[in-house]
């Protein structure tokens, strides 16, 4: 196993049970929908659901990626997050949840079995490089922080809709 996996893997792990508690009671007519000009639960995995088909083929894992470009022109970085009232732009929450889990847990195996030099690495992204500039230390980023800042807003847009705190 990875170095970087065997420190951040039961943290990832247990992020994605967070993501299952955080999203789990939230209707799915109300997913796609945005309090004020918060992100939407659909808008929030969404995106964190293309990160794992970035990062594979970095890992020298591109046969395991399976991007989907209409969820990347829907969840891009930079793409602004609209209002979903009639359930119509985003896929369906059942969706949303199926690849978020799906895909991270393929990277997750992928970051197990990466070679420690290979994490080591500059890394591949330039945009991304200079603040992390090995390859290990973009994977930690996407596979922990990024994650949880984006489920946070989830948190945070519960409460705002009334549905209150998840644990």
């Amino acid at each position: 196993m990875s170095t970087l996996m065997n420190l951040l893997g039961p943290g990832a792990e247990r992020t994605l049970g967070y993501a299952e508690m955080v999203t789990g009671d939230i209707p799915a007519e109300q997913f796609g929908r945005m309090y004020k000009t918060a992100n939407s639960p659909a808008f929030c995995i969404g995106h964190l659901s293309i990160y794992p088909d970035i990062l594979l083929p970095a890992l020298g894992r591109a046969d395991l990626a399976a991007p989907d470009e209409s969820w990347t022109a829907l969840f891009a970085a930079g793409v602004e997050c609209k209002d979903d009232a009639d359930g119509s732009l985003y896929p369906h929450k059942e969706a949303l949840m199926a690849r978020y889990l799906e895909r991270h847990k393929v990277v997750y195996q992928a970051l197990e079995a990466a070679d420690d030099a290979l994490l080591a690495g500059e890394n591949p992204n330039e945009r991304m490089r200079p603040m992390f500039p090995t390859l290990g230390a973009m994977a930690s980023f996407l596979i922990t922080g990024h994650q949880m800042m984006h489920l946070g807003q989830i948190s945070t847009w519960r409460r705002a809709m009334g549905l209150g705190p998840c644990m």
